[in-house]
């Protein structure tokens, strides 16, 4: 486990609208910068809120677009990911800190699986299908998936041959936010247990994580809402997930 540095004493500060909530967080170094990757079928755009509130707590922060329909999960993590830690390297970030929603988060994993980085510092991933989703078990077969999800969509499924289960466990510093609420009960009467629409909760988690906290939140909008984005800078900036919110030890994924 790599070691980390920077932590300093906790500071009130306000954050921007539209959120008009408020973070207890660390004072960060300016040598910090967040890497924000998007998830399937989405862009940049929607990660701008965790943006502002990064910016806000002092981070720099590097919001990548990625054409995620149109490319595999390995060539994918190829540019995207490295498209962030070079805008990071731009800024002369001394620690580069990864924050992804769902498919951006099994980016990160594929691209650490063949690359080192001495800068990677934390890492939070937000309803990521850690162990693939049964959404795609189940309709990845059917007429016009492959044309809205993409091959990397194919690829996310839950068989042991699936890309996910391939991946291995983390040997990074990693955060995980499960969502626990569904806009969607058609996909959610495909997944067994607790879900967020796309994902179940157990299927966020991977070997290896440090921490990990389920929210009362949807798949689609997690990285927008003010409790995820608060535990989210958070763990960058101590760690671990506030007392109030880690509700569930780290554990393997088995």
């Amino acid at each position: 486990m790599r070691m980390f540095h920077r932590i300093s004493p906790l500071s009130m500060k306000n954050a921007v609208a539209p959120a008009l909530f408020f973070f207890l967080s660390s004072a960060v170094s300016a040598g910090d910068c967040v890497v924000l990757l998007h998830g399937l079928n989405r862009t940049s755009a929607s990660m701008q809120q965790l943006q502002t509130a990064l910016e806000n707590e002092k981070f720099s922060v590097a919001n990548i677009d990625y054409p995620s329909r149109e490319q595999s999960i390995e060539a994918l993590a190829k540019t995207a990911v490295a498209s962030g830690i070079d805008r990071c390297q731009e800024q002369s970030a001394d620690a580069i800190h990864f924050v992804t929603h769902s498919l951006g988060g099994i980016l990160v994993r594929q691209y650490f699986q063949t690359n080192d980085l001495d800068q990677l510092g934390r890492v939070v991933m937000l309803g990521p299908p850690n162990a693939g989703s049964e959404v795609v078990d189940k309709l990845k077969n059917l007429p016009g998936f492959e044309l809205l999800n993409g091959p990397a969509g194919e690829q996310l499924g839950t068989a042991a041959t699936a890309l996910p289960a391939q991946l291995g466990p983390v040997d990074f510093e990693l955060g995980i936010i499960a969502g626990s609420q569904s806009i969607n009960l058609i996909l959610s009467s495909l997944i067994p247990g607790q879900d967020d629409g796309k994902v179940s909760v157990e299927n966020t988690k991977v070997e290896g994580m440090t921490g990990f906290v389920t929210l009362p939140v949807t798949h689609p909008f997690m990285m927008s809402n003010s409790s995820v984005i608060e535990e989210t800078i958070h763990f960058l900036s101590h760690g671990k997930f506030s007392a109030k919110s880690e509700n569930n030890p780290p554990a393997s994924a088995e």
